[in-house]
Protein backbone atom coordinates (compact mmCIF):
# COMPACT_ATOMS: atom_id res chain seq x y z
CA UNK A 1 0.00 0.00 0.00
CA UNK A 2 1.24 3.57 -1.45
CA UNK A 3 1.29 6.15 1.21
CA UNK A 4 -0.77 9.41 -0.01
CA UNK A 5 0.50 12.72 0.45
CA UNK A 6 -1.56 13.49 3.35
CA UNK A 7 0.05 10.28 5.03
CA UNK A 8 3.08 11.19 4.72
CA UNK A 9 2.55 14.35 6.27
CA UNK A 10 0.88 12.90 9.36
CA UNK A 11 4.11 10.04 9.30
CA UNK A 12 7.15 11.90 8.62
CA UNK A 13 8.83 11.22 12.07
CA UNK A 14 8.13 7.80 11.25
CA UNK A 15 9.31 8.56 7.65
CA UNK A 16 12.33 9.90 9.16
CA UNK A 17 13.40 6.98 11.37
CA UNK A 18 16.14 4.55 8.58
CA UNK A 19 14.62 1.51 11.03
CA UNK A 20 10.84 2.43 9.80
CA UNK A 21 10.86 4.87 6.66
CA UNK A 22 8.23 4.21 3.96
CA UNK A 23 8.31 0.51 3.64
CA UNK A 24 7.77 -0.02 7.12
CA UNK A 25 5.08 3.00 7.11
CA UNK A 26 3.33 0.92 4.14
CA UNK A 27 3.28 -2.54 6.31
CA UNK A 28 1.42 -0.07 9.22
CA UNK A 29 -0.78 0.56 6.69
CA UNK A 30 -1.58 -2.39 5.50
CA UNK A 31 -1.62 -3.89 8.99
CA UNK A 32 -4.93 -5.41 10.86
CA UNK A 33 -4.12 -5.88 14.48
CA UNK A 34 -6.94 -6.39 17.30
CA UNK A 35 -6.96 -4.97 20.66
CA UNK A 36 -9.01 -7.35 23.42
CA UNK A 37 -10.24 -5.20 26.37
CA UNK A 38 -10.66 -1.15 25.82
CA UNK A 39 -9.55 -0.64 29.53
CA UNK A 40 -6.61 0.28 31.06
CA UNK A 41 -4.01 -1.36 28.80
CA UNK A 42 -6.44 -1.28 25.48
CA UNK A 43 -7.06 2.57 25.95
CA UNK A 44 -3.36 3.44 25.47
CA UNK A 45 -2.35 0.30 23.15
CA UNK A 46 -4.96 1.37 20.73
CA UNK A 47 -4.74 5.32 21.13
CA UNK A 48 -1.07 5.05 19.92
CA UNK A 49 -1.47 1.83 17.41
CA UNK A 50 -3.82 4.46 15.58
CA UNK A 51 -1.67 7.58 15.96
CA UNK A 52 0.70 5.19 14.25
CA UNK A 53 -0.94 4.47 11.46
CA UNK A 54 -2.48 1.27 11.73
CA UNK A 55 -4.52 0.59 8.81
CA UNK A 56 -7.11 -1.63 10.43
CA UNK A 57 -7.60 -1.39 14.06
CA UNK A 58 -9.91 -3.80 16.04
CA UNK A 59 -11.39 -2.84 19.30
CA UNK A 60 -13.33 -5.80 21.26
CA UNK A 61 -14.90 -4.90 24.44
CA UNK A 62 -18.60 -6.04 25.76
CA UNK A 63 -18.67 -3.16 28.71
CA UNK A 64 -19.71 0.00 28.79
CA UNK A 65 -17.55 3.14 30.03
CA UNK A 66 -18.02 3.88 33.90
CA UNK A 67 -16.83 6.89 36.00
CA UNK A 68 -14.75 4.93 38.00
CA UNK A 69 -13.27 4.02 34.56
CA UNK A 70 -11.80 7.14 33.73
CA UNK A 71 -9.12 7.32 36.36
CA UNK A 72 -6.74 5.19 34.00
CA UNK A 73 -8.79 4.47 30.64
CA UNK A 74 -7.52 7.54 28.74
CA UNK A 75 -9.36 6.20 25.65
CA UNK A 76 -12.95 7.61 27.28
CA UNK A 77 -13.97 11.19 28.52
CA UNK A 78 -17.07 12.07 31.17
CA UNK A 79 -19.29 12.57 27.80
CA UNK A 80 -19.47 8.99 26.75
CA UNK A 81 -20.48 7.51 30.35
CA UNK A 82 -23.02 4.40 30.15
CA UNK A 83 -21.91 4.32 25.98
CA UNK A 84 -20.27 1.07 24.50
CA UNK A 85 -16.59 0.91 25.08
CA UNK A 86 -16.11 -1.00 21.58
CA UNK A 87 -18.40 1.97 20.01
CA UNK A 88 -17.21 4.61 21.89
CA UNK A 89 -13.13 3.58 21.33
CA UNK A 90 -13.97 3.45 17.67
CA UNK A 91 -15.25 6.93 17.48
CA UNK A 92 -12.41 8.18 19.26
CA UNK A 93 -10.35 6.38 17.64
CA UNK A 94 -11.75 7.22 14.14
CA UNK A 95 -11.59 10.81 15.30
CA UNK A 96 -7.07 10.70 16.56
CA UNK A 97 -6.36 9.13 12.77
CA UNK A 98 -9.43 9.76 9.63
CA UNK A 99 -6.48 7.63 8.08
CA UNK A 100 -7.19 4.38 9.18
CA UNK A 101 -10.38 1.59 9.55
CA UNK A 102 -11.74 1.21 12.89
CA UNK A 103 -13.81 -1.79 13.74
CA UNK A 104 -16.22 -1.75 16.76
CA UNK A 105 -16.22 -5.47 18.25
CA UNK A 106 -18.89 -5.15 21.06
CA UNK A 107 -19.04 -8.97 21.98
CA UNK A 108 -17.88 -11.19 24.69
CA UNK A 109 -15.12 -13.06 23.52
CA UNK A 110 -16.08 -17.12 23.96
CA UNK A 111 -14.42 -20.42 21.90
CA UNK A 112 -17.77 -20.23 20.23
CA UNK A 113 -16.49 -16.89 18.14
CA UNK A 114 -12.85 -16.45 18.84
CA UNK A 115 -12.06 -18.05 15.50
CA UNK A 116 -14.00 -15.60 13.51
CA UNK A 117 -13.19 -12.78 15.14
CA UNK A 118 -9.37 -13.51 15.37
CA UNK A 119 -9.29 -14.84 11.65
CA UNK A 120 -9.76 -11.05 10.57
CA UNK A 121 -6.46 -10.13 12.30
CA UNK A 122 -2.45 -10.31 11.73
CA UNK A 123 -1.47 -9.34 15.62
CA UNK A 124 -3.95 -9.75 18.91
CA UNK A 125 -3.06 -7.38 22.06
CA UNK A 126 -4.40 -8.88 25.10
CA UNK A 127 -5.52 -5.98 27.29
CA UNK A 128 -7.70 -8.53 29.72
CA UNK A 129 -8.15 -8.96 32.99
CA UNK A 130 -9.74 -12.11 33.48
CA UNK A 131 -7.36 -15.08 33.92
CA UNK A 132 -9.42 -17.24 31.50
CA UNK A 133 -9.86 -15.20 29.09
CA UNK A 134 -6.33 -14.45 28.46
CA UNK A 135 -6.12 -18.12 28.31
CA UNK A 136 -8.84 -18.62 25.38
CA UNK A 137 -6.90 -15.73 23.94
CA UNK A 138 -3.78 -17.19 23.95
CA UNK A 139 -4.87 -20.81 23.36
CA UNK A 140 -6.74 -18.86 19.69
CA UNK A 141 -3.67 -17.29 18.87
CA UNK A 142 -1.44 -20.38 19.07
CA UNK A 143 -3.65 -22.44 17.01
CA UNK A 144 -4.37 -19.70 14.41
CA UNK A 145 -0.91 -18.65 14.28
CA UNK A 146 -1.29 -15.51 15.51
CA UNK A 147 1.36 -13.30 17.11
CA UNK A 148 0.49 -11.98 20.55
CA UNK A 149 1.31 -9.47 23.04
CA UNK A 150 0.01 -9.74 26.61
CA UNK A 151 0.19 -8.10 29.42
CA UNK A 152 -0.80 -7.65 32.94
CA UNK A 153 -1.46 -5.16 35.93
CA UNK A 154 -1.93 -5.46 39.88
CA UNK A 155 -1.38 -2.50 41.96
CA UNK A 156 1.51 -0.86 41.56
CA UNK A 157 2.93 -3.21 39.12
CA UNK A 158 2.85 -4.79 35.75
CA UNK A 159 4.04 -7.27 33.29
CA UNK A 160 4.20 -7.92 29.16
CA UNK A 161 5.32 -10.72 27.25
CA UNK A 162 4.73 -11.56 23.07
CA UNK A 163 3.71 -14.92 21.44
CA UNK A 164 5.51 -15.10 17.92
CA UNK A 165 4.72 -18.52 16.11
CA UNK A 166 7.60 -20.68 16.42
CA UNK A 167 9.65 -18.34 18.40
CA UNK A 168 9.35 -18.81 22.03
CA UNK A 169 6.87 -19.80 24.34
CA UNK A 170 3.19 -19.15 24.95
CA UNK A 171 1.19 -17.41 27.81
CA UNK A 172 0.71 -21.18 29.09
CA UNK A 173 4.08 -21.88 29.47
CA UNK A 174 4.75 -19.54 31.39
CA UNK A 175 1.54 -19.59 33.39
CA UNK A 176 0.65 -23.33 33.33
CA UNK A 177 -2.26 -23.39 35.53
CA UNK A 178 -4.84 -20.25 37.55
CA UNK A 179 -8.29 -19.73 37.94
CA UNK A 180 -10.31 -16.90 38.11
CA UNK A 181 -10.93 -14.93 41.33
CA UNK A 182 -7.18 -16.11 42.54
CA UNK A 183 -6.41 -12.39 41.62
CA UNK A 184 -7.76 -9.45 42.16
CA UNK A 185 -9.00 -7.00 39.36
CA UNK A 186 -8.40 -3.37 39.13
CA UNK A 187 -11.85 -3.00 40.90
CA UNK A 188 -10.82 -5.28 43.82
CA UNK A 189 -7.17 -4.47 44.46
CA UNK A 190 -7.13 -1.25 43.06
CA UNK A 191 -4.63 0.43 40.48
CA UNK A 192 -2.35 3.21 40.07
CA UNK A 193 -3.88 5.23 37.21
CA UNK A 194 -0.86 5.81 34.72
CA UNK A 195 0.13 2.08 35.51
CA UNK A 196 -1.43 0.67 32.49
CA UNK A 197 -0.27 3.49 30.48
CA UNK A 198 3.12 2.16 30.62
CA UNK A 199 2.25 -1.26 29.97
CA UNK A 200 -0.18 -0.33 27.24
CA UNK A 201 2.57 1.71 25.39
CA UNK A 202 4.79 -0.85 25.67
CA UNK A 203 2.36 -3.43 23.63
CA UNK A 204 1.55 -0.68 21.11
CA UNK A 205 5.84 -0.85 20.74
CA UNK A 206 6.03 -4.42 20.64
CA UNK A 207 3.13 -4.58 17.74
CA UNK A 208 4.76 -1.82 15.80
CA UNK A 209 8.21 -3.48 15.96
CA UNK A 210 6.76 -6.84 15.17
CA UNK A 211 4.64 -5.62 11.86
CA UNK A 212 7.86 -3.38 10.91
CA UNK A 213 10.48 -5.87 11.47
CA UNK A 214 12.60 -3.46 13.64
CA UNK A 215 14.09 -4.54 16.97
CA UNK A 216 13.80 -7.87 18.94
CA UNK A 217 10.57 -8.36 20.36
CA UNK A 218 10.02 -9.70 23.85
CA UNK A 219 9.56 -13.37 22.63
CA UNK A 220 10.73 -16.02 25.32
CA UNK A 221 11.04 -12.73 27.62
CA UNK A 222 8.70 -11.60 30.40
CA UNK A 223 9.57 -7.72 31.62
CA UNK A 224 7.99 -6.38 34.40
CA UNK A 225 7.58 -3.38 35.64
CA UNK A 226 7.98 -1.84 39.58
CA UNK A 227 5.87 1.83 39.53
CA UNK A 228 7.02 2.43 43.22
CA UNK A 229 10.48 1.33 42.86
CA UNK A 230 10.67 2.56 39.20
CA UNK A 231 12.09 -0.66 37.90
CA UNK A 232 12.16 -2.81 35.00
CA UNK A 233 13.75 -6.67 35.17
CA UNK A 234 13.43 -9.16 32.79
CA UNK A 235 13.04 -12.63 33.39
CA UNK A 236 14.00 -15.31 30.81
CA UNK A 237 11.50 -18.26 29.83
CA UNK A 238 11.19 -20.74 27.82
CA UNK A 239 8.93 -23.07 25.68
CA UNK A 240 7.77 -25.81 27.82
CA UNK A 241 7.73 -29.26 25.63
CA UNK A 242 4.62 -30.81 28.29
CA UNK A 243 2.58 -27.43 27.39
CA UNK A 244 -1.25 -28.19 26.95
CA UNK A 245 -1.32 -25.70 23.60
CA UNK A 246 1.78 -25.33 22.02
CA UNK A 247 4.15 -28.22 23.55
CA UNK A 248 4.87 -31.50 21.74
CA UNK A 249 1.71 -33.53 22.43
CA UNK A 250 -0.95 -30.53 22.94
CA UNK A 251 -4.20 -31.62 24.77
CA UNK A 252 -5.72 -28.36 23.33
CA UNK A 253 -6.85 -28.47 19.86
CA UNK A 254 -9.78 -26.25 19.61
CA UNK A 255 -10.62 -22.95 21.95
CA UNK A 256 -12.92 -23.74 25.00
CA UNK A 257 -14.56 -22.31 27.45
CA UNK A 258 -13.32 -22.73 31.26
CA UNK A 259 -16.16 -24.56 33.08
CA UNK A 260 -19.00 -22.59 34.89
CA UNK A 261 -17.63 -21.02 38.51
CA UNK A 262 -20.44 -23.11 40.07
CA UNK A 263 -19.20 -26.13 39.20
CA UNK A 264 -17.42 -26.06 42.26
CA UNK A 265 -20.58 -26.67 44.41
CA UNK A 266 -20.45 -29.92 43.21
CA UNK A 267 -16.81 -31.15 44.52
CA UNK A 268 -18.11 -30.18 47.81
CA UNK A 269 -18.82 -26.81 48.20
CA UNK A 270 -21.88 -25.21 50.41
CA UNK A 271 -23.72 -22.41 49.43
CA UNK A 272 -25.01 -20.33 51.94
CA UNK A 273 -27.36 -16.54 51.35
CA UNK A 274 -27.13 -14.06 53.65
CA UNK A 275 -30.17 -15.10 56.07
CA UNK A 276 -28.75 -18.77 55.96
CA UNK A 277 -25.26 -17.68 57.40
CA UNK A 278 -26.95 -15.53 60.15
CA UNK A 279 -28.67 -18.36 60.81
CA UNK A 280 -25.79 -20.71 61.46
CA UNK A 281 -24.13 -18.26 63.39
CA UNK A 282 -26.55 -17.62 65.64
CA UNK A 283 -27.20 -21.17 65.99
CA UNK A 284 -23.28 -22.03 66.68
CA UNK A 285 -22.63 -19.28 68.88
CA UNK A 286 -20.61 -16.92 66.95
CA UNK A 287 -18.34 -19.81 66.94
CA UNK A 288 -18.33 -20.82 62.92
CA UNK A 289 -15.12 -19.79 61.30
CA UNK A 290 -15.49 -16.99 58.72
CA UNK A 291 -12.86 -15.95 56.29
CA UNK A 292 -12.95 -12.48 54.61
CA UNK A 293 -10.74 -12.80 51.45
CA UNK A 294 -10.74 -9.25 50.73
CA UNK A 295 -7.76 -6.54 50.40
CA UNK A 296 -7.49 -5.09 53.25
CA UNK A 297 -9.01 -1.35 52.15
CA UNK A 298 -12.04 -3.37 51.46
CA UNK A 299 -11.43 -5.43 55.27
CA UNK A 300 -11.00 -1.70 57.27
CA UNK A 301 -13.53 -0.41 55.53
CA UNK A 302 -16.25 -3.00 57.00
CA UNK A 303 -16.47 -6.66 58.09
CA UNK A 304 -18.15 -9.23 59.78
CA UNK A 305 -17.39 -9.37 64.02
CA UNK A 306 -14.64 -12.53 63.94
CA UNK A 307 -13.85 -12.70 60.83
CA UNK A 308 -10.83 -13.79 59.89
CA UNK A 309 -9.27 -11.34 57.07
CA UNK A 310 -6.72 -13.29 54.78
CA UNK A 311 -6.91 -11.76 51.51
CA UNK A 312 -7.12 -13.95 48.22
CA UNK A 313 -3.99 -13.80 47.24
CA UNK A 314 -2.18 -14.49 50.30
CA UNK A 315 -4.46 -17.96 50.89
CA UNK A 316 -1.79 -20.37 49.32
CA UNK A 317 0.98 -19.27 51.68
CA UNK A 318 -1.65 -19.07 54.61
CA UNK A 319 -4.01 -22.03 54.23
CA UNK A 320 -2.74 -23.59 57.23
CA UNK A 321 -4.30 -20.85 59.50
CA UNK A 322 -7.40 -22.26 58.94
CA UNK A 323 -8.45 -26.13 60.71
CA UNK A 324 -9.48 -28.68 57.75
CA UNK A 325 -12.46 -29.47 60.01
CA UNK A 326 -13.49 -26.20 60.35
CA UNK A 327 -15.98 -25.91 57.54
CA UNK A 328 -15.36 -22.35 57.21
CA UNK A 329 -17.18 -19.78 55.53
CA UNK A 330 -15.77 -17.49 52.87
CA UNK A 331 -16.39 -14.05 51.98
CA UNK A 332 -15.73 -11.20 49.42
CA UNK A 333 -17.73 -8.72 48.33
CA UNK A 334 -19.86 -10.12 45.78
CA UNK A 335 -19.44 -14.16 45.89
CA UNK A 336 -16.76 -14.57 43.32
CA UNK A 337 -13.30 -14.26 45.28
CA UNK A 338 -14.94 -16.24 47.93
CA UNK A 339 -15.91 -18.95 45.27
CA UNK A 340 -12.59 -19.54 44.34
CA UNK A 341 -11.42 -19.51 47.65
CA UNK A 342 -13.73 -22.31 48.38
CA UNK A 343 -12.23 -24.10 45.26
CA UNK A 344 -8.79 -23.66 46.47
CA UNK A 345 -9.78 -24.60 50.57
CA UNK A 346 -10.99 -27.90 48.87
CA UNK A 347 -8.04 -28.81 46.88
CA UNK A 348 -5.76 -27.90 50.30
CA UNK A 349 -8.04 -30.56 52.20
CA UNK A 350 -10.35 -28.25 53.80
CA UNK A 351 -13.79 -29.93 54.71
CA UNK A 352 -16.87 -28.89 53.73
CA UNK A 353 -16.11 -25.01 53.06
CA UNK A 354 -18.67 -22.75 51.97
CA UNK A 355 -19.35 -19.83 50.18
CA UNK A 356 -21.31 -16.96 51.05
CA UNK A 357 -23.67 -16.39 47.60
CA UNK A 358 -23.67 -12.46 46.83
CA UNK A 359 -21.11 -11.93 49.31
CA UNK A 360 -21.38 -8.95 51.48
CA UNK A 361 -23.52 -7.08 49.47
CA UNK A 362 -25.98 -9.42 49.92
CA UNK A 363 -25.24 -9.45 53.81
CA UNK A 364 -25.77 -5.37 53.68
CA UNK A 365 -29.23 -5.54 51.41
CA UNK A 366 -30.95 -8.62 53.42
CA UNK A 367 -28.93 -8.31 56.72
CA UNK A 368 -27.57 -5.48 58.38
CA UNK A 369 -27.95 -2.22 55.71
CA UNK A 370 -25.48 -0.39 58.15
CA UNK A 371 -22.72 -2.49 56.55
CA UNK A 372 -20.40 -0.23 54.71
CA UNK A 373 -18.91 -2.27 51.58
CA UNK A 374 -15.91 -1.13 50.38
Amino acid sequence: MSLSASERARYQRHLALAEIGVAGQEKLKSARVLVVGAGGLGSPAALYLAAAGCGTLGLLDCDRVELSNLQRQVLFDTGVIAQSKAEAGRERLASLNPEIRVVAHALELKAANVRAVFGNYDLVIDGTDRLSTRYLINDACVLLGLPLVSAAIHRFEGQVMTYVPGRGPCYRCVFPHAADGMVANCAQAGVLGVLPGVLGALQATEAIKLITGTGEPLAGRLLTYDALEMRFDEFRVARRPDCAVCGDNPTITEPRDPPPPRAAVALGVRRLSASELEELLRASGGTTTLVDVREPYEYEAGHLEGSVHIPLGELPERIGEIAPDSAPVFICRSGGRSLAACEFALRAGIASPANLDGGLQGWARDVDPELTVA
